[in-house]
């Protein structure tokens, strides 16, 4: 892997995966770096899974566990290379030109340990000019997929979105086993799952279990391990693009544009206005980018 057409995306959840998903359709190579016991709650929709499984498949396209030294020679192009790496040690490797921190952490994340040509974070805790580039807006409303040059998204409400009730957290300290499994019914007051045997995790209302994180892991008390869906439908619990795509990335105000200066025309990929977390094109020949902003009608190139 070409470090200087290369993204890193720093986790492997839902929201990560849909964007790893758009930039990897759009020819831009992508790989993703995880912790060594993800915490994905909507786990068929996460390539995050290939950490524990050695492969993930979404929406026709696989992951693969590979380890870092592997990633400097590798081919795979239709496979998404998923590496061990929370803190990001690959940068020390491969000079990724973007690197997108998609952990949704809510919380300032600690400095790379190699600077990026582009550094972007998604969601509350990042503060552009500061800690990264540019942040993008990732809370349902009309901001969503407003990108940030300076300053900080909305702040973390510390409220789930939609329905309080649909999110689970775990009552205690333990380990969690999962009782029910994602695309399963759930019935009011049914248990979901078990913290160390002990103590049940229940259903709040009927309808479909989304997400659970895997059984066997730790879980402190508090931590959100499931999330029902009153809608009961798995074509919508499993289609993680529903705030990847049809908000994050389709309501966005930024253009992504690749320009190759000895391919310009057969090569110019435009995804008008459909990738918000793409927010440059990646040059190979001299390193041309291209960043255009719609919002702030700002729009200038970098050589990198």
């Amino acid at each position: 892997m070409r470090g200087d057409n290369a993204v890193l995306i720093r986790g492997g959840g839902d929201l990560a995966t849909g964007v790893a998903l758009r930039l990897h359709r759009a020819g831009i190579h992508v790989a993703i770096a995880e912790l060594p016991q993800p915490l994905a709650v909507r786990r068929t929709v996460s390539f995050a899974e290939a950490v524990y499984e050695g492969a993930h498949t979404v929406e026709g396209v696989e992951s693969r566990l590979v380890e870092a030294n592997q990633l400097s020679t590798w081919e795979e192009a239709n496979c998404i290379p998923v590496i061990v790496d929370p803190d990001a040690n690959l940068l020390g490797m491969i000079q990724f030109t973007v690197v997108v921190d998609a952990r949704l952490l809510k919380s300032p994340p600690a400095p790379l340990p190699a600077p990026a040509p582009l550094h972007i974070g998604l969601g509350p805790g990042f503060t552009a000019g500061s800690d990264c580039h540019a942040v993008i807006e990732t809370r349902r409303g009309h901001t969503l997929g407003r990108v940030y040059w300076s300053g900080s998204t909305q702040p973390d409400s510390g409220e789930p979105e939609g329905d309080p009730r649909r999110v689970l957290r775990s009552p205690a300290g333990g380990v969690i086993i999962g009782v029910k499994n994602i695309g399963e019914y759930c019935a009011e007051g049914e248990v979901v799952a078990m913290i160390d045997n002990q103590f049940p995790v229940t259903s709040p209302f009927g309808g479909m279990l989304r997400g659970l994180i895997r059984s066997g892991l730790q879980a402190p008390k508090g931590l959100k391990i499931g999330d029902v869906d009153v809608r009961n439908d798995l074509d919508r619990s499993e289609n993680h693009v529903q705030r990847a795509f049809l908000g994050l990335l389709d309501g966005s105000e930024a253009t992504l544009v690749i320009l190759e200066p000895d391919r310009l025309t057969d090569r110019t990929l435009d995804l008008a206005g459909k990738c918000a977390i793409a927010l440059i094109g990646v040059g190979i020949g001299d390193g041309l980018v291209l960043i255009q902003d719609h919002a702030q009608r700002k729009r200038c190139c970098l050589r990198i």
